[in-house]
């Protein structure tokens, strides 16, 4: 699952919330969630205070990583 989703999630914020928080619209938030686009670099400190995470959790795929790392071990 997209990282940005599931940590909006675990913050019960809905994107209407975290847009209005975040200064962006609605719609940034579905693209952000769906992949269709990302954040900049200097927004990401502020979604990551918002959801009390790190910039890294908000980067990182970790489904794709530990599937990869499966994949070379087999």
């Amino acid at each position: 699952m997209n990282p940005f989703k599931c940590l909006r999630d675990k913050t019960k914020h809905t994107q209407e919330s975290a847009s209005e928080i975040l200064g962006v619209e609605r719609s940034t938030i579905a693209k952000w969630e769906t992949g269709a686009a990302m954040p900049t670099a200097k927004m990401l400190p502020k979604i990551a205070s918002l959801y009390g995470c790190s910039v890294d959790d908000l980067l990182y795929d970790k489904e794709l990583y530990e599937g990869s790392e499966t994949a070379a071990q087999g």
